[in-house]
């Protein structure tokens, strides 16, 4: 893997459930379509120039070196690190990815920095060793499908969806805490499928946090899909409710307007919305920031 350095590692994020954010790698090899996010603020920084040049990661050869300069001094100001804003930090079948992950997760927890992570790869099992990584920690997985041929259109280098599942109910069954991100969900015309099978499958997770897809003509193509948003949001939150399992509908995902009238949907997003006016709810604080926000420190990591 081709590599860079950087003058700086860790960076504040400026959003509620991480102190800080950090990015060992430029690029990502998951290749994702929908489009990603993370890609287009990096072009339109004029950090890459092509999809080509994404889907080549470089690893950031100096990230313990930095991590080491940075974390004496700034170790009382940081209570959590979130892998990452705009790469993968489990990189499918990318070790040297993922070794250099597992020694930054090893210096943040011996700092008591706990770390919360996202990815589209495999957790190894070797986070389940408490007394060299914390246990404490927040691992995520993407799961928006179970399709397979999703998958291999819209998240090409990703790892295979029922893998992710498995490895992150091994980090369960091992005590840590686990969460789902169900972000970006497609619509009907994207992929068919059974919202409540997915579920199901990720039912032991202890948080869910479920938005809608972004950046695409192919969600407003879909001439329902504020309706469907909701009703999907209500099943999610419905499931949650019933399994005991946090979660959070991100913003923008439930459109007030289009909620129908005496339903059971309509009692369940106007209840949900309702709390969420309070600005005390520990729901309306987690993953509440838009993907929009993030577009400073994504450019300012070059």
């Amino acid at each position: 893997m081709k590599s860079i350095t950087r003058k700086t590692l860790l960076y504040k994020s400026g959003v509620e459930y991480a102190d800080y954010g950090l990015n060992h790698v430029e690029g990502c090899s998951h290749g994702c379509t929908f489009p990603c996010y993370a890609m287009m603020m990096k072009k339109r920084c004029g950090i890459i120039k092509s999809y080509n040049e994404w889907v080549q990661p470089k690893i950031v050869s100096n990230s313990l070196e930095l991590l080491d300069n940075e974390l004496p001094r700034l170790k009382n100001k940081i209570q959590n690190v979130f892998l990452c804003f705009s790469t993968d930090p489990f990189m499918y079948e990318q070790p040297e990815v993922n070794d250099l992950t597992l020694k930054i997760i090893e210096r943040l927890n011996n700092y008591n920095i706990k770390v919360i992570s996202v990815s589209k790869g495999i957790y190894p099992k070797e986070l389940t060793n408490t007394k060299k990584y914390g246990s404490t920690n927040d691992y995520g997985s993407t799961v928006v499908s179970l399709d397979e041929r999703y998958r291999k259109i819209y998240e090409p280098g990703a790892a295979p969806l029922k893998e992710r599942v498995k490895a992150l109910e091994q980090l369960h069954n091992a005590g840590l805490s686990t969460w789902v991100s169900m972000e970006p969900y497609p619509t009907p015309n994207i992929v068919e499928q059974d919202l409540h099978e997915i579920l199901n499958e990720i039912k032991f997770v202890d948080k869910i946090v479920f938005g809608k897809w972004n950046y695409s003509k192919k969600v407003s193509n879909y001439q329902e899909y504020k309706e469907f948003y909701n009703s999907t949001a209500a099943i999610v939150i419905d499931f949650c409710k019933r399994n005991g399992t946090d979660f959070h509908i991100k913003d923008g995902t439930i459109s007030d307007k289009s909620i129908e009238k005496n339903s059971s949907e309509s009692d369940t997003l106007r209840e949900y919305i309702n709390d969420n006016l309070n600005e005390n709810s520990s729901s309306a604080n987690m993953f509440s920031k838009r993907a929009s926000q993030f577009k400073l420190p994504i450019c300012l990591t070059k």
